[in-house]
This record gives structure tokens, sequence and C-alpha cells, in this order.
């Protein structure tokens, strides 16, 4: 889980911002917000991000996503790391980018942060956080290591580190080296953080294709429920020699697909979604296709493009929501813009099915962006649940919590007082003055 995040000169975060999961005395939906006995500390399930078009919410979003290819992907020799400074000032590009992790793995609380440059690695460090002490691990400084008392085979870790290039983070290459110590906090970022964007797409798909998938079913119960005309989903085989891809992809998967391994393909702009699997030898391919029943109880197939925008992103998001409720799950999932191409109900009803799952022993959380302000109810979501971005004059960005406010009551209509303008988070826009300017009325005798 992800207990907190903070950041620093990073595209419009130009200062300090800290963004916190841990829970608040708030008492309200407190049945559904996890414990860590452990810790004597209840972990928020959800966030919810609202604020202006460029306030500065998809940059953290942005951040996050940097931070998981940062300590995934990592760099390539003598490349630049792609780290956005902030831009408005004359200072911030020349000083370091700063990241901070604080993670609950497995029951235990790691703090990874580290600090960037385009050129290279400035700082890194990782803590090991019990309930009563914090055991240093590595802080990477001035070039040295500097490892904690106590780990093992310290001289084995000293060779790994003199392989860590200047652009790269030690975690990551220690992971390489098969550093098992380090290992947990890797896992996060890779398997555990998920990150959708308004424009990409939550990469199993497959789930809608294999019809032994634990979730085919679950699946193909939901999507009626959530009107989208669709009576299910299913993967129609093709030939091979017929994907809509160059030849040269071709040739790639022919090569590179095995037995038992499936590859994911969308095709664009047809928005087609394919797999391609090797079956006792041959390649198999299948296309996502939906079916819609007619008048006389007879189903009819569609192509997925000729379906609406909305239901693409129902599909698209819809395997994220089942995973992140699924029993025992301890998925991350951030989604930007989460109510893109979506009608408020059924944004909202995405949120209460999910929500419907957590409790105390849950380990899942939801973080989202959004404009859409009917979600912005405390029948839904906790005060401290609800955050808002908020862009300055000088084009800083700055995050705070509604529990922040000492008037937002738990019985306040919170959705009139943001739009209002009280709690921040709104477009600047001139009200006295005319909009539009003179120069765009009708000309030459034009009625108006």
């Amino acid at each position: 889980m992800l207990i907190s995040f903070s950041l620093e000169n990073w595209a419009s975060f130009s200062d300090p911002v800290s963004f916190s999961m841990i829970a608040s005395r708030e008492r309200q939906h407190r049945e559904r917000v996890p414990l860590v006995a452990k810790y004597k500390t209840r972990i928020l399930p959800i966030a919810a991000i609202y604020g202006g078009n460029a306030s500065g919410k998809t940059n953290l979003f942005k951040a996050l996503s940097f931070a998981k290819n940062i300590v995934v992907k990592g760099t390539q020799p003598d490349s630049m790391i792609p780290v956005e400074s902030f831009r408005l000032d004359a200072t911030s590009t020349s000083r370091p980018s700063r990241f901070s992790f604080v993670l609950l793995i497995d029951e235990t609380i790691y703090e990874f942060s580290f600090s960037v440059t385009r050129k290279a690695v400035i700082e890194e460090r990782l803590v090991k956080i019990t309930s009563s002490s914090e055991k240093v691990l590595y802080d990477r400084r001035d070039g040295k290591p500097n490892f904690g008392a106590g780990l093992e085979d310290i001289q084995f870790l000293a060779f790994a580190f003199q392989g860590t290039r200047d652009n790269q983070l030690f975690l990551t290459n220690s992971v390489s080296q098969k550093v098992e110590a380090f290992q947990p906090v890797y896992n996060w970022f890779r398997n555990t953080l998920e990150l959708v964007a308004p424009d990409s797409r939550f990469e199993p798909f497959e789930q809608f294709l294999d019809e032994e998938h634990p979730l085919y079913v679950t699946m193909n119960e939901m999507l009626p429920k959530l009107d989208t005309g669709i009576t299910h989903l299913c993967g129609e085989e093709i030939p091979f020699d017929t994907l809509p891809v160059p030849d040269a992809i071709k040739t790639m998967l022919k090569e590179d697909v095995h037995e038992g391994v499936t590859v994911r393909l969308v095709s664009e702009p047809s928005v087609n979604r394919y797999i391609v699997t090797r079956r006792q030898g041959e390649l198999i391919a299948k296309k996502l296709v939906t079916y819609h029943r007619k008048p006389d109880g007879s189903e009819t197939k569609f192509e997925l493009q000729q379906e609406s925008d909305g239901t693409q992103r129902v599909i698209d998001l819809l395997p994220a929501f089942l995973e992140v409720s699924a029993p025992h799950a301890n998925k991350v999932f951030v989604i930007d813009e989460v109510d893109r191409s979506l009608h408020s109900l059924l944004t909202k009803r995405l949120l209460e099915g999910y929500l419907e799952h957590c409790s105390p022993e849950s380990r899942t959380q939801l973080l989202l962006t959004t404009h859409d302000v009917l979600l912005m109810d405390q029948h839904l979501l906790r005060r401290d649940e609800m955050w808002v971005a908020e862009r300055d004059a000088s084009g800083v960005s700055q995050l705070r919590s509604f529990s922040e406010y000492k008037d937002v009551r738990f019985d306040k209509d919170i959705r009139k007082s943001y739009l209002q303008g009280r709690l921040g988070g709104i477009p600047r826009m001139p009200v006295a003055s005319r909009f539009i300017s003179s120069s765009c009325e009708p000309s030459n005798g034009a009625p108006q």
C-alpha cells in the first residue's frame, strides 16, 4: 500500500508537496478503512484528487509514472534521465528533483527516496521501519552507498554498487545483480503499482478472451449491469496472417512468441484488441468482439470500434476495478481522469462497487484524478479521501486534503463550497469582463 508520496521540483510542483494516505481520526466510513495493527495505523483505501485544468493533477500522475519507470526499466548507459523540473524560475532547472515514498509491503513499512538531475542520481536512500525502530539499508550520497549495519554480504553489495552507473538507481541495479534484500521494494513498483492514463488501456484485456480465466464470467456479468448494451464479450479466432500489423511485427511475433506465451496488441486507429499465443506449435490470434441482443432474442456481433467511447472506456477500466476488488489483492491503481467518457452515475457505481469490498483487512488502494463533482460526496468518500490541486499565480501547484479545512464538517455540502471557490482548485476566470472579444462579433451588418 502507498502510505505517502512526496515530491519537489517536478513539473508544476516547485516546492515540496506531500500526499498522505494515512487516515485521520475521522470516524466516517471507518468500517472500510484498512488497519495495520502492527503499526497502530489506518491507511485509506481510496483518494480522489480534484482541481481545475492545468492545476497539477496529471503532473502528480506523471511523477508516479516517472518513478515507476526509473525503478523498473532504469536508464540506458550515457542517456539523460527524463526528469521534468519546474520551468518557471531561473534556478529550478539546476536543482535536483526529489521523490519520496513510504510503502507498506507484506506488513512492513519501507521508506524509499531519491533525488535526480537530468545527468545523475544525486541521492538515494532506503529505510526499513519496524514498529519500534528504523533501520537504514543504504544511504547513497557523494558516490558512496553507506550500507546500514547488520546487512548480510556487505562485500557483494559493495561490488554491486560499483557497477551502478551515475544515471541509474542502485535499487534497480541491485535487483539485476540478484540482491534479494531490496527486492520487495522493487517488486512493489513493478507488480503492485498500476497506472492507467486517460489514453491508455489496462493491459490484461485477454481476460475477456479466455473463458477459463477466473474473471471472465464476472466481467461478462458486470457489463449488462452497467447499461452498455453488451450481453457479453469474447475472443474471435482469426488467421494470424490477417492481423492488421506491419510484416516486421508479424516476423517478430513468429520468433518471440513461444509455447504458452501471450502477447497483447492494440491496432490504431481502429482500437481493436488482439492477443497472439502459440498452441501446439501454431500461432493463434484472437480479436476482442462484443455481442448485443436483438429484439427476437438472438445476438449480433459488433467490432470494438463500433462501440461508443464510453463503452470502450468501461471495457478498459473494468478489469482494473475487478482486480482491485478481488479478495486478498494488494494492488495500488492510479487512474488519471477516471471520469473520461463516463457518465457520472456510472463512475460513482464503479467506485461504490470497489468500496463495498474494502475492510480493515484489505490491502488494495485506488487513487484517481477527476473533474466530476458528483463524486464529491461525503456519503461516498471521507474528507481525508478528497484532495484538491491548485496552481497559484506563479504557476506553482499545491495539494491539500479537505480534512485540513476546519469549516468542512461531516454533514457539510462540500460540492457547493467547492464550486463557490471556497476550497480552491477551480479555474480562475474573469467574471465581470466579456469572455468573447468584440473582434469575434458579426460584421457587415449581420444580425446579432
